[in-house]
């Protein structure tokens, strides 16, 4: 009867062990999936995050220093890195009243370039109260290509001399009305 009795135990924990070993080779796998693909997934995730809470589309209303009216310009919000990176890049041209706005996670200092650019276009800068602080006229260039800089926590792209037809000037004040779809008003600075 004792035999028996270590027979039945013994199986019991080759099957134990047996169980254990397969855990502890899951528990591997996932720990390399995680190290490997992890990293990818956070950016993946991010990026799917910030797309969801960012405004696709915006519009600008532009006021001098006493408050007169001086234009309007809407267009597309570029809220991510990718998206700020690409720019108008991929983009032909850029109609009457259209720009591309670029919303910084932060104030800070930032520089554009003209990158794979077919077309002209003026860079406005605009701080966190909504004040101009930099304008730039920036033409079609090749390698290697002029930075232009400013304190920004939004960015503006228009088209090339828009900024002088609409006697736009650092100092003026922009008031962005953000949206996640160009019918539907999210909030403004």
């Amino acid at each position: 009867m004792i035999p028996e009795e270590l027979g039945i135990g013994q199986r019991s924990q080759r099957r134990h062990i047996s169980a254990l070993r397969e855990a502890l080779t899951v528990r591997r796998l996932a720990v390399l999936a995680l190290v490997l693909f992890g990293p990818l997934a956070g950016v993946v995730s991010h990026e799917v995050y910030l797309d969801l809470t960012i405004p696709g589309h915006a519009t600008a209303t532009i006021a001098d220093v006493d408050g007169a009216p001086l234009a309007q310009v809407s267009g597309k919000v570029a809220g991510t890195w990718h998206k700020r990176y690409v720019g108008l890049s991929d983009s032909e041209s850029l109609e009457p009243g259209e720009g591309l706005f670029f919303a910084h996670p932060k104030q800070g200092q930032h520089s554009y370039v003209m990158r794979e650019m077919g077309f002209p276009i003026d860079i406005v800068f605009i701080n966190t109260e909504g004040e101009i602080t930099t304008i730039h006229h920036a033409p079609i260039e090749e390698p290697p290509y002029t930075e232009y800089t400013g304190v920004a926590k939004y960015v503006l792209e228009v088209p090339y001399g828009w900024t002088s037809e609409n006697s736009v000037t650092v100092g003026d004040q922009i008031e962005i009305e953000w949206r996640h779809r160009r019918s539907s008003p999210l909030s403004s600075i």
